[in-house]
């Protein structure tokens, strides 16, 4: 493991005890996320697979150290307030009707959710980390101590928003989220992770903040579903795409700079396709690995290959574990930050290749 100090080193990372070693598999993936223990940084983060109870168990089996259930709407809770008698003793009622619109889609509403999570608690030995997914607190702080009364390891707050209005300002968004943020954590004592969208004007300060209001750690990042339009109907239409590497480059700078600057819990997630992306995460500070599009693409079985490709990487280049490498390449390893971003900004654009000819 190497270290910057006075000046920009660019070059292959080199091996910890100075020989590979090929022939040894004994690489020690135990990692720790919000104050969990793991058995790897691989963690399969939220998406259609986490919400089916028999893929939740094909995930264990084929390695993913912790996982993230689908979130739970803000606008399904909103409904279910609407909808659920006002006593007390009741918080959940039975034979809600449908919900409006949109919301007939989602997968599971909160009486289902909570009984997803009590399933996945009785049938995984792994944690099992719930997901709320809004901008406003509505009635999150109810449920999110329902979700910790239902075993959930950990809540991750997914922050969802597009700011659409002229007249709401980037301060009056990140107090928002900080209200909503200290409210849960006065809710409930489980660790509590944050998933961001990368675009704030100044991320650090804003995690600063976070990590004073009791955070545990930060999910980066967000990824925002894009529309597009329908030239034949003339309509709007939502379009998701599943992640590909081109979209590891911003966790991976932004987890390079947070890193060892703040008492919180770092994840990655968005572009992870092979075991390279791990190790790249791991080498910038992150702490666990999430991944959803590749495990939709090719299934939980992939698992078991990243986590083996990982183990493999770290044996031949010497590293006795994943504690032994991770944030190696963070920016905290520079003894000038701002040399460091400014050197790879310039060195960018001064050494990229010539256009061809006309």
């Amino acid at each position: 493991m190497w270290r910057i100090r006075d000046r920009i080193r660019v070059g292959p990372l080199e091996p910890r005890h100075g020989t590979r070693n090929p022939g040894r598999v004994s690489a020690d993936l135990r990692s720790s996320y919000l104050g969990l223990d793991l058995s790897s940084p691989i963690v399969a983060s939220a998406s259609p697979l986490t919400g089916d109870l028999g893929t939740l168990v094909e995930l264990e089996r084929a390695g993913a150290a912790a996982v993230v259930l689908p979130s739970l709407f803000e606008e399904q809770v909103e409904h279910e307030q609407l909808h659920t008698p006002a006593d007390p003793s009741h918080p959940l009622a039975d034979g809600l009707p449908e919900y409006p619109g949109e919301l007939n889609h989602y997968a599971l509403g909160p009486q289902a959710y909570l009984e997803h999570l009590r399933r996945a608690k009785a049938a995984l030995a792994i944690p099992v980390i719930a997901s709320v997914n809004g901008v406003t607190a509505g009635g999150w702080v109810r449920y999110a101590e329902l979700l910790q009364q239902a075993g959930a390891d950990a809540i991750e707050l997914n922050v969802y928003a597009v700011e659409a209005d002229q007249y709401v300002s980037s301060a009056a968004v990140e107090e928002r989220t900080l209200r909503l943020v200290t409210q849960i954590r006065q809710a409930v004592s489980v660790p509590l992770a944050v998933k961001l969208s990368p675009y704030y004007t100044a991320l650090p300060f804003f995690a600063s903040q976070l990590a004073d209001a009791r955070v545990d750690g930060l999910v980066l990042f967000n990824r925002f579903v894009q529309p597009d339009i329908d030239l034949e109907r003339l309509a709007v239409e939502p379009t998701l795409h599943l992640s590909h590497r081109e979209e590891l480059r911003l966790p991976l700078r932004w987890i390079a700079i947070l890193h060892g600057r703040l008492p919180l819990s770092l994840a990655a997630t968005s572009g992870v396709e092979d075991e390279t992306d791990v190790v790249k995460l791991l080498l910038v500070g992150a702490d666990v690995v999430m991944l959803a599009s590749e495990l939709l693409r090719s299934g939980p079985a992939r698992l078991t290959e990243l986590r083996d490709g990982l183990a493999a990487w770290l044996d031949e280049h010497g590293y006795p574990s994943v504690a032994a490498v991770r944030g190696s390449l963070s920016q905290v390893a520079c003894g000038a930050p701002g040399s460091f971003e400014r050197a790879h900004y310039v060195r960018a654009l001064t050494q990229a290749p010539a256009l061809p000819p006309a």
